[in-house]
């Protein structure tokens, strides 16, 4: 049976290694070192351990705990890589304890996470269990990037069930989450000198009409027909850059956004949208001209396939806590989708925290106690 000093010790050890996206912040350290310290620790428990490499220098964990043959196999997911530290450069890397929080970097956001799956696992051992079939774990790199590692692994595995542990909080088991896109928005004008306006196309205006229906849109659509697992799908604004100096009419305007999709829609819709917006200016300004580019699209996760996975887990989840379990969704992405989307029956739980990609980020220690007994005696069951 896990002890909270036992996971108190390696969400620690884990929150004390940088391992901050390097596709995300520029310079950042990467998976590489928290990935050989995990498989250190995995390989003193006799289990198959190796890393794949994804790109150079960044490698996937995978370890597997093979079965004496005719079950079915599960796999713990959680993720190495974390985003940047810089609003909280002194604390971030050096974790503390609070009553039940254990505050730090990736604490909650993946690596409390990680160490979860590695205690499971452990226990298991440990205890002398016997399971037909194979019991893997997949620590990724790249999910807070472009998911390379996730990509990578489904080329080349199949686990008959996922688990995608992440910090959604106990009491629930995630069933969909919303897609994003990642889009610039590019107006282009004029360039002309302030003093003539019969020449100088204004592109930040033009951009301010751009943004003014965005808002509308958000408010009187997003708002008001959230999906019913997913809520509102989620718009904000990130970036924008325009302009060359104070007398010039400035000639381009790059807006950046975060948006949302819903099961059964994709980025398009939300292209389709704004080319829609654009109409709507150019109606006001006949010289308007809009194009989208979109950086980084993925589609919702809606699991499929799942449900023997889900028949050992929920019973699991509600012994555990005493207290009924609903199925549930999220407005974040995870790589669930990509592994959902490769034919892997996919669920998602985790422990509760706060402050994800944030100064204080922390993840609740009594959560995570409970979610390594849950997971543990999931894959008792489900590779008998």
């Amino acid at each position: 049976m896990v002890k909270r000093n036992e996971v108190i010790k390696l969400v620690s050890e884990l929150v004390r290694i940088d391992s901050v996206n390097p596709w995300l912040v520029k310079g950042g350290a990467g998976e590489a070192q928290v990935a050989n310290f995990i498989a250190k620790w995995l390989e003193t428990l006799g289990v198959e351990v190796r890393l794949e490499e994804v790109e150079a220098g960044r490698s996937n964990l995978l370890a597997r705990w093979p079965g004496s043959g005719g079950g079915e196999s599960l796999c713990f997911y959680a993720h190495l890589d974390t985003v940047g530290y810089a609003l909280w450069r002194e604390r971030a890397l050096d974790p503390r304890v609070e009553g039940d929080r254990l505050y730090g970097l990736g604490s909650a956001d993946d690596k409390g996470h990680c160490a979860a799956a590695m205690l499971a696992m452990k226990s298991l051992i440990t205890r002398g269990i016997h399971l037909r079939g194979d019991l893997w774990l997949a620590l990724l790199i790249d999910e807070e990037g472009a998911s390379s590692g996730a990509f990578h692994f489904v080329e080349s595995h199949k686990p008959d069930a996922m688990l995608v542990l992440e910090p959604f909080g106990l009491g629930r088991i995630n069933i969909t989450h919303q897609g994003f896109g990642w889009l610039d928005i590019i107006v282009n004008g004029r360039a002309a000198h302030g003093s003539a306006p019969e020449v100088g196309v204004d592109a930040i205006l033009h951009m301010a009409e751009v943004i003014t229906r965005l808002g509308k849109l958000d408010r009187e659509t997003f708002a008001t027909s959230p999906h019913p697992l997913n809520g509102k799908t989620v718009f904000h604004t990130s970036l924008i850059n325009g302009g060359t100096d104070y007398a010039t009419y400035p000639d381009r305007c790059v807006l950046g956004i975060e948006i949302g999709t819903q099961p059964g829609e994709s980025i398009q819709n939300r292209v389709d949208e704004i080319k829609g917006i654009f109409a709507e200016v150019k109606q006001s300004y006949p010289d308007f001209k809009g194009e989208v580019e979109v950086k980084l699209a993925r589609d919702p996760f809606i699991a499929r396939g799942h449900q023997r996975l889900w028949d050992i887990l929920k019973p699991e989840m509600e012994n555990e806590l005493g207290k009924p379990v609903e199925a549930a969704g999220e407005n974040a992405w995870g790589d669930a989708q990509i592994i959902q989307d490769a034919g892997i029956p996919t669920l998602m739980i985790g422990a509760s925290g706060d402050y994800f990609h944030a100064p204080e980020e922390w993840v609740s220690i009594s959560e995570l106690v409970k979610l390594v007994r849950i997971i543990e005696s999931t894959a008792e069951k489900f590779c008998r």
